[in-house]
């Protein structure tokens, strides 16, 4: 999925994921894991083009947001005028504040594709939190989605939205040879007019899935705290969502 990021094509991205995506029942999973521990205040990492962010904006939660992908950012700050954006990198970004939670959604954690790139997140995290800060995210299981994938498997979603329709072939197989649990994931993007398909763009992306054990590792040994696994299920993946603790 990385060339939906940026190069105008944020915009098919924009438009097909909020057909995929329930951005109110999101907002609704994490507003609640973030009043249920007593925070007021979240930054969400890979806010992408703003959907989740307008449900954030418009509550009680002070919401910042950043994303990798700079056009991501300013459509983001088009969606949303009053809110706050910023390009910044999981892995080695630093802002001149902490903040009581931190967020993760959409399976971002998916393009974390080594250990080391962990590890420079969850530190990067850590140092953003206040003290008993709150960080919860989600993530591709690895014990439940290889299963479906391991011969390779197509997957064809379709979407429609400003009277446009769209439609995403998706070839995913896990790529043994590689280091960690690894997928490779082809799609094509195609408009759909008169019942043609019109080729929009192609992907190549490798990304990664987890075990639970994987990240209870990752978590104890950079000192968080688990508060609550949940199980989640999403549009394509089977997927968890991890809440801890900074200690």
């Amino acid at each position: 999925m990385q060339s939906l990021y940026s190069n105008g094509f944020e915009n098919i991205y924009d438009e097909m994921y909020q057909t995929f995506i329930n951005y109110e029942e999101e907002f609704q999973i994490y507003s609640e894991i973030i009043k249920k521990h007593h925070k007021e205040n979240v930054l969400e990492i890979g806010c992408g083009s703003g959907h989740l962010a307008k449900h954030f904006i418009h509550s009680s939660i002070d919401y910042n947001g950043m994303d990798l992908s700079n056009d991501m950012v300013l459509l983001s700050q088009k969606r949303n005028p009053t809110g706050t954006f910023l390009k910044g990198d999981m892995t080695n970004f630093y802002l001149n504040a902490t903040f009581e939670s931190i967020i993760i959604t959409a399976r971002t954690t998916s393009y974390l594709l080594n250990n080391v790139s962990v590890q420079k997140a969850i530190k990067n995290i850590y140092n953003h939190l206040d003290k008993k800060g709150i960080f919860c995210f989600d993530f591709i299981d690895a014990n439940r989605f290889f299963k479906l994938i391991k011969d390779g498997k197509t997957i064809t979603h379709n979407a429609e939205t400003k009277n446009k329709k769209y439609s995403r072939t998706s070839f995913m197989k896990p790529k043994i040879t590689k280091e960690n649990f690894m997928f490779q994931w082809d799609a094509e993007y195609y408009e759909i007019k008169d019942q043609s398909h019109i080729l929009l763009t192609d992907d190549q992306s490798e990304v990664r899935a987890f075990t639970i054990n994987e990240w209870q590792l990752f978590l104890e040994l950079n000192n968080f705290e688990i508060l609550e696994i949940i199980d989640r299920k999403s549009y394509a993946f089977d997927t968890y969502a991890i809440v801890a603790q900074k200690q």
